[in-house]
């Protein structure tokens, strides 16, 4: 991955995982606990579309699978915690 693909990663995961705290309450706030939802939430997300025989392209498409991933990520982890 070269230099711009690894910045758009983390700035597509900061965004994803300020969108996923709209959704679900996240305790901790700032930029660095963004990207981590949102990568992680790629992660997830990429893996459940592609179970599920779904593909999104795009910016737009990358952006919405991390974000359904990091909403489902942090749904879990606060039920978990109660």
């Amino acid at each position: 991955m070269d230099g711009y693909g690894c910045l758009t990663s983390l700035v597509i995961g900061a965004l994803a995982g300020w969108l996923a705290g709209f959704f679900v309450e996240k305790k901790k706030d700032g930029c660095l606990w963004n990207i981590l939802i949102g990568l992680l939430g790629g992660f997830i997300g990429g893996g459940i579309f592609s179970l599920l025989g779904i593909q999104w392209g795009g910016l737009i498409g990358t952006i919405g699978t991390s974000v359904v991933g990091a909403v489902l990520m942090l749904w879990i982890w606060n039920n978990l915690r109660k």
